[in-house]
């Protein structure tokens, strides 16, 4: 399930990466890449304290998101704020794995693989 979400992810990436823009005028899926910069932060936290060993790879994602995408200015900032509020947030609830943490981890994880491919089905060329 992990591996999908992160090949979801990966590919829509690539698929979303455009010129930078002008102006850096809002993308119309922005909301879209907002809330799944919140759940990639989230999935930072949380399988790091749920013993998954997996390092920095979500922040890695959210990196290759931000790489893929080329935001600057306002979009930049609110994909970063985006990442941050989804980590603050747990961080705040969570300071050990719980059951409910693993709920949420796998929520997110299944929100986040149908946030990239609804992106990738309606934004890829």
């Amino acid at each position: 399930m992990i591996r999908a979400f992160l090949a979801v992810v990966i590919l829509m990436s690539a698929c979303l990466a455009t010129p930078a823009r002008a102006q850096d005028a809002a993308a119309p899926f922005d909301g879209d890449l907002q809330r799944l910069a919140e759940i990639l932060g989230a999935l930072h936290y949380l399988r790091g304290i749920c013993g998954s060993n997996e390092g920095a790879k979500w922040r890695n994602e959210m990196q290759a998101l931000i790489d893929a995408e080329t935001p600057s200015g306002d979009r930049r900032a609110r994909m970063v704020a985006g990442f941050n509020r989804g980590y603050n947030g747990f961080q705040q609830s969570y300071r050990t794995c719980t059951p409910a943490a693993t709920v949420a981890i796998r929520r997110y994880i299944e929100e986040g693989s149908k946030i990239s491919r609804d992106l990738t089905a309606r934004y890829a060329n």
